[in-house]
């Protein structure tokens, strides 16, 4: 069973992902809040290449909620039909984009509650914008987050829900804020779910989990 890490061990991990990438950014192309949350929305079982590619199409009919809801739900579909899921998705943009401009005033709402309350959005999807549209800190806690954290013992949990609370309380202070990305990145091209490259991994010394 994989030990937690030291508090002395944590910061240290960020620490040398923050002198290797001193300002992470995600993979996902957007041009304001709005687009940002549809291409998250989008990313649900997809990955960020083929979200980008989709909404790369999608973004030049439509870029705000009323050129969404006017292009029409069969003009999405044709838009995004490359990603997974993509009818329920093209449903969820036209209810979340009418409910943007019947309760928001046609903006991105700035709190958990009520991004939570759009069609298609849930906590992660609430905590990817919070963070990269508003600048909040917060741990939005996808596979490869969760990955990471239990592989590392940097926040051990059977589900996101548990993983999320204990990094929220482990994490340093001081990288709070770029910790969701660096983790992304982390386990995208190093601590991969299947051959992780621990040989190349910048942490290894302090994983209980590396490969021997």
């Amino acid at each position: 069973m994989t030990k937690s890490l030291s508090k002395n061990n944590i910061w240290e991990i960020f620490s040398r992902f923050s002198k290797v990438t001193p300002e992470p950014k995600g993979e996902l192309e957007y041009t304001s809040p709005y687009t940002l949350l549809i291409a998250v929305v989008l990313s649900a079982q997809s990955t960020d290449v083929g979200v980008n590619k989709a909404t790369k199409k999608l973004f030049s009919f439509a870029k705000t909620p009323r050129e969404m809801i006017a292009l029409g739900e069969n003009k999405i579909i044709e838009n995004i039909k490359t990603i997974g899921l993509y009818k329920n998705k093209a449903k969820n943009i036209i209810s979340l984009s009418q409910k943007l401009l019947d309760k928001f005033d046609g903006k991105v709402p700035k709190t958990h509650l009520e991004l939570e309350s759009l069609p298609g959005v849930g906590r992660k999807t609430a905590n990817v914008v919070l963070s990269m549209a508003f600048g909040i800190p917060t741990i939005a806690v996808d596979t490869h987050v969760f990955r990471v954290s239990n592989r590392t013992g940097l926040a051990i949990g059977k589900n996101v829900e548990e993983v999320e609370k204990k990094l929220i309380k482990r994490l340093p202070e001081e990288y709070f804020f770029h910790a969701h990305h660096w983790l992304i990145l982390h386990g995208r091209y190093t601590c991969k779910a299947r051959n992780p490259l621990c040989t190349e991994c910048i942490i290894s010394d302090l994983c209980p989990s590396k490969a021997s």
